[in-house]
């Protein structure tokens, strides 16, 4: 084998579709043979590809019959055993994972691809009913394990701290932009499919926590999430997921859905109408059963008055 041959690196192109539905964040997947989920993605061709965006949205139109929208890059993903080779493969694979979003219009008419809550890959992340379950049945157990299996006090004062921060604790409430350090925390304790494929531990150690994902497609939509999260306060980014026309409960369940909490129906309401960021449309929806409510449309203009308009959180309740 020439030193040219272990030493190829290619490029690879993921995209975290992301849509709202019914109040159910969701995220379009390609379901594969081995039974795994991932997320769309392909290769860059840097000859029939201008820039990589382009090419991201060549191939994901060409994918999933989507012409997407919205688009950023979130970051470039490329440690060693992202990607499980087959005997006689050895280039290494460097990722540049984008978000995107998208109304969703009905299931995915593109073969192999359906729409999946993106809760299934993260049942501890989404708080908008109560704690979940699964925090105090099984993860906090189990990271209580990995803090006492350190090697010597400092790593297990240091991994202490690092769960008292990802997840919070006494002296420190939940915070729904962690995504992804959490996710990182659970890999790195060994405790989900994905952190066995780099040889970090043993099979047996691994517990049902969600939904894996192929290669490490569950650390860039953890990426995705975390950043449409935090980004949503100071961009108005939400209403790119919102019909044209709107309901002010339909826009707070749609920012429930995303962020993970429940908010406060009257602050949420002042707060986006004081703001400016929506306009009523003269018209009103009409419900199956209740009284009409008024519809409302993103007043664009909100973009050239202030620098950071965005969807400031009231939570519902405090320790939430």
């Amino acid at each position: 084998m020439s030193e040219h041959a272990k030493h190829v690196v290619e490029i690879g192109l993921s995209a975290a579709i992301v849509s709202v539905v019914d109040d159910s964040p969701s995220v379009l997947v390609v379901h594969t043979n081995a039974g795994d989920d991932a997320l769309p993605f392909g290769p860059f061709d840097p000859l029939a590809h201008r820039t990589l965006e382009s090419g991201l949205r060549t191939w994901v139109g060409e994918q999933t019959y989507l012409d997407l929208g919205y688009v950023e890059q979130l970051y470039t993903f490329g440690d060693r055993g992202r990607h499980t080779l087959n005997p006689g493969e050895n280039a290494r694979v460097v990722s540049v994972g984008y978000l995107a979003l998208t109304r969703q219009c009905g299931e995915s008419k593109a073969p192999g691809t359906l729409w999946r809550g993106w809760y299934r890959f993260f049942p501890w992340e989404d708080w908008r009913d109560a704690k979940p379950p699964i925090l105090d049945a099984v993860i906090t157990p189990a990271l209580a394990r990995f803090v006492a299996e350190a090697p010597d006090k400092a790593s297990a004062d240091a991994r202490r701290d690092r769960v008292r921060l990802c997840f919070g604790g006494k002296d420190s409430g939940w915070d729904e932009e962690k995504v992804l350090e959490r996710y990182e925390l659970l890999y790195e304790a060994g405790l989900i499919a994905e952190s066995a494929r780099d040889g970090r531990t043993a099979r047996d150690h691994i517990l049902p926590l969600g939904d894996r994902m192929m290669f490490d497609h569950r650390r860039i939509l953890a990426t995705a999430i975390a950043r449409l999260r935090g980004k949503m306060k100071y961009r108005p980014v939400v209403f790119e997921l919102m019909p044209p026309a709107f309901t002010l409960l339909e826009l707070q369940r749609s920012v429930e859905a995303i962020s993970g909490i429940r908010l406060h129906k009257q602050n949420f309401r002042r707060l986006v109408e004081d703001q400016g960021l929506v306009e009523g449309t003269g018209k009103v929806a009409a419900p199956a059963r209740g009284r009409p409510a008024e519809l409302f449309r993103f007043r664009r203009e909100v973009l050239r008055e202030r620098p950071s308009p965005g969807v400031r959180l009231a939570r519902q309740r405090a320790g939430v």
